[in-house]
């Protein structure tokens, strides 16, 4: 029998799909989706819990009322799923990290007033129990195909939703082509079809799509002569310089071709006294010096933003754009689609 934690499987990143034939036995190909990954467990007898575990092993069912009471209606027990739990914003029409993130965040009359507001689905893309039999050394293609078996015999719709999988490469590409366009579906996952359950161990390959896309570098980290981060943004509809991301650390060559260009602020630079955090969600501050904002950046980005505009993960960057000038920089909050390059 599994209980909590469970440490889940992962994945390595790529940038590119791995050839057809690299791994021998075949592989799958899953829809990568933009959720919080969680494994949800059913109790063994009627008196039990259903438990919500999220990747870091922590038990959260009590933000999650809505699902458990699905869980306790819809699901048998001795089950174990795992997958990504997602949240459907029906007033703006599409998946909303923002208010997945409200929602894990919220306990008690909050949590189920926001239940209401915000629906929680999850989308179920392995099994590792049923029938209270653990099934991480059977195969993959045997896991989902008992997975599949769950969702077919016990007629399971909404909040439950089974993975798109395939095996064909050419659906696959498409899938990162345009799949992608989707609001919540950034990429896509390979798997081996004879790999077993191997927890915490980086046996997958994500394979996020990417974008090439600009902005303005209003501040950056380290010293004018040797940036090594740059601090992005993007006009609004007011004409204010909102920041939207930060890059990862500059190679060498790149941070001496954009010190070639800086120049210190000038007072009144619109992100005077604001600071900025490490990395997305954390409270560490990086420690960043203004610059004039009028040179503008090619950058390569994946598709986790929210709303608004703000990527969640650093940018990559790919050049200066010296012949682009400020007003053909996308605004801030334009779609990925309007704002690639």
């Amino acid at each position: 029998m599994l209980h909590p934690p469970v440490e889940p499987m992962l994945a390595q990143a790529a940038e590119t799909i791995p050839p057809a034939g690299l791994l021998s036995g075949g592989v799958a190909y899953e829809q990568k989706f933009d959720g919080h990954r969680t494994l949800l467990f059913t109790p063994t007898d009627p008196g039990g819990r259903v438990l919500l575990q999220t990747r870091r092993g922590s038990l959260v069912q009590d933000r999650w009322p809505d699902l458990v009471a699905a869980a306790k209606e819809q699901l048998p027990h001795g089950l174990v799923l795992d997958g990504e739990l997602l949240v459907w914003d029906a007033g703006a029409g599409r998946l909303s990290f923002e208010a997945l993130q409200r929602r894990a965040a919220a306990r008690g009359r909050s949590a189920a007033g926001l239940a209401a507001r915000w629906p929680a689905y999850f989308v179920a893309f392995d099994v590792l129990q049923q029938d209270g039999v653990r099934l991480l050394t059977h195969p993959y293609s045997q896991r989902r195909a008992l997975l599949e078996g769950l969702f077919a015999t016990r007629a399971l719709t909404a909040p439950w939703t089974l993975c798109p999988m395939t095996t064909d490469l050419i659906v696959a590409r498409e899938w990162l082509e345009s799949w992608t366009d989707v609001s919540g579906v950034e990429g896509i996952v390979i798997k081996p079809l004879t790999s077993r359950y191997h927890p915490s161990y980086r046996g997958w390959t994500k394979i996020r799509r990417r974008d090439t896309t600009e902005a303005i570098i209003g501040a950056i980290t380290g010293t004018l002569a040797r940036p090594q981060l740059l601090l992005l943004g993007r006009h609004d509809q007011h004409g204010r310089l909102r920041a939207v991301g930060r890059t990862v650390p500059l190679r060498p060559d790149a941070a001496q071709q954009v010190a070639e260009h800086l120049t210190a602020a000038a007072p009144g630079h619109p992100w005077e006294g604001v600071r900025f955090s490490a990395t997305w969600g954390s409270r560490d501050v990086l420690d960043t010096t203004l610059v004039h904002p009028r040179l503008v950046a090619e950058v390569s980005a994946d598709r986790a933003i929210d709303h608004g505009g703000v990527y969640r993960h650093p940018l990559r960057f790919q050049r200066l754009r010296l012949d682009v000038g400020l007003v053909d920089v996308p605004g801030f909050g334009e779609s990925p689609a309007a704002a690639a390059g």
